[in-house]
């Protein structure tokens, strides 16, 4: 391709993405949500001085949700190119933004990566799911753990089987631990499937991680986990203040665990969510509109508002970048 038509097509790639994200977001999302028009209506009858105060920290605490990912991406991507902070932050925001739009956020590794030099980005993938697989080593472990005092406490299964369940949860918990920080084992199993093994160096880069740098790994991703924590117990305080704070917070935790392992296309799967969170809120509030504005409150906040700013930085991708 001429550089005129490398230009052009550049150019077109960008466009699309912005105008995908911001369909999305308009019309799957803002237009048809009316639980945030719940929301408004039941913050009306809240001390206007409160609602600015807890919505200014949920929004501050989603920056600093975001900020901990960048550190996280900074970090995984030094044993493939030395990135700066703001780097690393423009391509968490691109990749935000290229994820409003497609199945199970799969675009966030595209969008994260084209901030990579051209020939780090297939490796930037990889290097992208080991720091996935700590969040979700963070979220199955606390997931797991408030899911059983969940069936403990509401769901008062035969003794046996939730004994049964607990030593099986636990062998589980134990096993996602050892697989994450022996991630060698995992790069060993792809060597041994025939098809794979000619793509060995780009998977390489999981095993290149040593013990040491998984655990900072996971403990970005544990800060992350409680911020986000933090922010669904503001909100929900916001709307029902007499919630005592411990089943909260563990149903909370029930609720992040299930829909991490929905699978989902962000904005058309709101309502499964607020189905979801209902469903669980059941067992300590009937209050469920509450409940469903919460959801779509920390919905909007944490992603709808990240991908609008990373909108700015899909503008500065170089797609044909030969360094």
């Amino acid at each position: 391709m001429t550089a005129t038509a490398k230009k052009a097509l550049s150019y077109l790639l960008k466009a699309t993405i912005l105008v995908l994200a911001f369909y999305f977001i308009y019309h799957k999302f803002l237009k048809k949500n009316t639980d945030l028009k719940q929301f408004e209506d039941l913050i009306t009858r809240i001390s206007r001085q409160q609602v600015v105060i807890t919505l200014s920290a949920v929004v501050f605490l989603m920056l600093v949700n975001w900020l901990l990912e960048s550190f996280k991406w900074q970090y995984l991507s030094k044993r493939l190119a030395n990135i700066s902070v703001w780097v690393a932050i423009e391509a968490v925001f691109c990749g935000l933004t290229w994820a409003i739009f497609t199945p199970n956020r799969i675009g966030e590794f595209g969008g994260r990566v084209m901030f990579l030099p051209n020939r780090k980005r297939i490796h930037g993938v990889f290097a992208m799911a080991v720091g996935a697989f700590a969040q979700n080593v963070i979220t199955n472990v606390a997931g797991v753990l408030a899911s059983l005092w969940f069936i403990y406490s509401f769901l008062h299964l035969n003794t046996w089987l939730f004994l049964g369940i607990t030593v099986l949860s636990l062998a589980f918990l134990v096993l996602l631990l050892v697989v994450y920080f022996n991630i060698k084992w995992l790069v060993s199993l792809l060597d041994k499937i025939r098809f794979l093994k000619k793509y060995h160096r780009f998977f390489d880069i999981m095993g290149r991680y040593e013990s040491r740098e998984l655990l900072v790994v996971i403990g970005y991703s544990l800060a992350r986990f409680v911020v986000f924590s933090v922010q669904y117990y503001l909100v929900i305080h916001l709307l029902l203040p007499s919630l005592p704070l411990l089943p909260m917070m563990l149903t909370v935790v029930v609720f992040i665990f299930i829909q991490s392992a929905l699978p989902s296309l962000d904005l058309l799967d709101i309502g499964v969510r607020n189905y979801t969170a209902t469903y669980l809120f059941t067992y300590i509030t009937n209050q469920h509109l509450a409940i469903m504005a919460s959801v779509s409150s920390i919905w909007l906040i944490n992603l709808i508002i990240p991908a609008i700013m990373g909108s700015v930085f899909v503008l500065k991708l170089k797609f044909f970048d030969r360094t």
